[in-house]
Formats: C-alpha cells, structure tokens, sequence
C-alpha cells in the first residue's frame, strides 16, 4: 500500500498520532507502523538490533513518571498511543512449575535452592506487577492511550489477578502471518480497537520451533518476536480507524469475469 492510498483512509488526526512502541527494540511494529504512514518511535534498554530509537531503563522512566518527576512520558502527547510489549516471563502460566518445583531443570535441586528460588522469583513477579500497573496509571494520568501485549492463557497471573481486562485475545497468531500457533493478548485503555475487515489472507508462514534457536545469540528475544506480517495485519484490523483493503485481484477472479 502506497502512502497516497492511506492519506484517502486514515483522518488528519491520525496521521498526527505517533506511536510509542515500549520495550519493542526489533522495529517490527515501528517499521509497519512507518510503512503505513505514521510516525512510531522503539524505546528499549537494549539495542541488539540497531533499532532502538531511545535507549533507557523503562522500568526507570515509570517510576519517575509515577513520582511527578521528569521523563520520556513527558515528550508524549495525548494524540499519541503507546504500545507496550511488557516483559512476561514472570505472569505466564510457566511459572508455576518453578513455583512449585517442578521445571524439568529442577530436578535434582535441594528443598533449599528451590525455596531461594521461590523467593526470587517472587521478587521478580511483584517488580514486574508493580511496573506494569505504574505504568498504566501513568497512562491515564497524562490522558495517552495505551495498549499492552502479553501471551494468553487462564492461568496468567495478569488474567488472575489484575483488575484490567484484555480486550483483543488472538488464540493463534499463526492465522494471521506470525511464526507462532501460540495464543496472544492485548489490553486496550483509553482506547478501543477497530474490528476492520482484512479481505486478504494472511500469507502462512513457516513455524518457528523453539529448538531451532535454542543456543543464539538473542534466543530469548527471538522467541518472543512477532513476524512484519502479523504485524502490518494487527494495526490495520485494530488501530486504523475505519481501514478498509482493497483485495488483489488473483487470475481466478478473471476467470469468473
């Protein structure tokens, strides 16, 4: 899609926005996001990928914002939308099994490393609990936006025990052009998603197995990136508002002419 086809669906309005994509340092949304029009920034501790617009401690950034003090947030305006891929290895269902002692790589621990364990584990999950409610009342009280991202399951910590309820829950990203089967959710605040029609199938991508990372470089980060596909598919479904696509014409479509 060309960017003279999008100024005839996208509102002034939206072409203003910008889109703050937090702990995201792959581009992959950003980059749709530019492909589509818009301005999107990458905001990440880390910048593997030479991607990362703004290096810096997020976790550090929510707590100054939290406090009244000075920060990134303050650079966003109301128009703008954040979109935030929050760090999950500590509310995935999981981590249940290091809880109890139970991972596989426990299995010859002592009574006495498994309950250290627990209590740092513990540490960790209350951290990130603690963040990512921050940062959604940082969200509200500046008036931005916010949509986050985590996987999905019954057991997640965030489903279990936190008063915000997902609004988008895809069960198999592979559907839609991803490298995963595996079932993702978003929050949405301050904001609701479009429901748009998508006329094009989703091109089918070949799965990704955890195994065939297992020992690179990024394998953590790799395992949890979403492909350009997905991607581009999810902000025209859910964030253009009113996006319709015009469906490519295939010989078969001739043919019935």
């Amino acid at each position: 899609m060309n960017n003279e086809k999008n100024d005839t669906q996208i509102s002034v309005l939206e072409r203003e926005r910008v889109y703050r994509c937090l702990f995201e340092q792959s581009g992959t949304f950003k980059n749709e996001f530019i492909k589509l029009g818009f301005k999107a920034y990458d905001y990440d501790i880390l910048n593997d990928f030479e991607q990362t617009d703004y290096v810096c401690d997020l976790y550090a950034e929510i707590e100054k914002a939290f406090n009244n003090k000075e920060s990134i947030f303050d650079t966003f305006a109301k128009d703008d939308v954040i979109l935030a891929f929050f760090p999950c290895t500590r509310f995935e269902a999981q981590i249940l099994l290091w809880y109890r002692g139970e991972a596989m790589q426990q299995k010859n621990w002592s009574l006495k490393k498994k309950l250290e364990y627990d209590l740092k584990i513990h540490d960790e999950l209350s951290k990130n609990y603690e963040m990512i409610t921050k940062l959604v009342l940082v969200a509200l009280k500046k008036e931005i936006p916010i949509i986050i991202e985590n996987p999905y399951s019954e057991q997640h910590y965030l489903n279990r025990y936190w008063c915000v309820k997902s609004a988008v829950v895809d069960n198999n990203r592979w559907e839609d052009g991803d490298y995963e089967k595996k079932p993702t959710q978003y929050w949405f605040i301050g904001i609701n998603p479009e429901n748009n029609l998508l006329l094009e199938e989703a091109p089918k991508q070949k799965l990704r197995t955890h195994n065939s990372l297992f020992g690179t470089k990024n394998c953590q980060v790799e395992r949890s990136m979403i492909s350009p596909v997905y991607a581009s598919r999810f902000i025209k479904r859910h964030l253009i508002k009113g996006f319709k696509e015009e469906k490519t014409n295939t010989l078969f479509d001739f043919l019935k002419e």
